[in-house]
């Protein structure tokens, strides 16, 4: 066989060269056929009727038991037959134009052969883990002015929703034996003077006026002087205020600001203590 094929030979070896030639019909038509059939040559086509067909392995013919492809692990056995297959076709057509007849051109098959198993055999390359780079934590820009105050006030909480959100301590809330599961209006609807809590002055951007005239408003209010257009009262004040334990129960809102507007004189935060000489006796 090293004189009709030396360069098959080389790769597959001189029996199983012999036994791909014999079943092919030559040198000639083992060059013209395609290497997916060169693979198959020498497979049996066994029936195994009512046996396991585990053990089987189909499309296995000459070159799947060959030496060069039995000394491969199990797992890529089949890979390297069907390399050994196209580089066996490559071989035979350079035998049957009668060149490299020393074998040299299949000795280089052989070597590409090895080479691509022994890298198919090489274990994956370990995954490098990069590490993060370390936050640097600069100063951030803020951006302030007119418009970001604007919008601050337009997205801002509302008077009513922070009424929902204030609870009186000790007080009994409409649903008193926890029957029905609901979200609490917190002291909207409550007894009282329905007043609605006004935003907090800002003392920086407060108008100032002087204590004189500060102590004669205050006289004002005190004497009468008040004006006669209501208070700020929310929609929601009524006379009629509905209790958990008595029903219905007809208050006065007004009743509060009465007895606020009684006792200004004596509690004032501009006003002092009047000084009174002491009398001798």
């Amino acid at each position: 066989m090293t004189f009709i094929a030396p360069n098959l030979s080389v790769i597959v070896g001189a029996s199983t060269a012999a036994k791909i030639l014999g079943l092919a019909g030559g040198l000639i038509k083992l060059s013209k056929m395609p290497a997916c059939n060169v693979l198959i040559l020498g497979s049996k086509k066994r029936i195994l009727s009512g046996f396991s067909k585990v053990a089987m392995l189909p499309h296995t013919g000459f070159i799947y038991y060959s030496d060069i492809v039995q000394e491969t692990p199990p797992d890529l056995r089949r890979k390297a037959a069907r390399l050994v297959a196209s580089k066996c076709t490559l071989a035979a057509r350079v035998d049957a134009c009668h060149e490299s007849t020393n074998g040299q051109i299949g000795q280089q098959f052989r070597e590409d052969i090895e080479k691509k198993l022994d890298k198919l055999q090489e274990p994956p390359p370990v995954k490098f883990i990069k590490p993060l780079p370390k936050p640097i934590e600069s100063s951030k820009k803020k951006r302030g002015g007119k418009r970001v105050r604007k919008m601050k006030e337009r997205y801002a909480i509302t008077e009513f929703r922070k009424q929902a959100n204030r609870m009186n301590f000790g007080d009994i809330e409409e649903d008193a034996y926890q029957e029905d599961l609901g979200y609490s209006r917190g002291v909207l609807g409550k007894s009282g003077t329905g007043r609605i809590r006004l935003p907090q002055v800002d003392e920086k951007t407060k108008v100032r006026i002087s204590k004189t005239l500060q102590k004669n408003l205050q006289r004002q209010q005190v004497w009468g002087g008040s004006t006669t257009v209501k208070k700020q009262v929310s929609g929601t004040a009524s006379s009629v205020a509905f209790t958990p334990l008595q029903g219905l129960e007809i208050v006065n809102p007004g009743a509060a600001e009465k007895s606020i507007d009684s006792t200004a004189k004596y509690f004032s935060n501009t006003s002092g203590f009047i000084s009174v000489g002491k009398t001798t006796t």
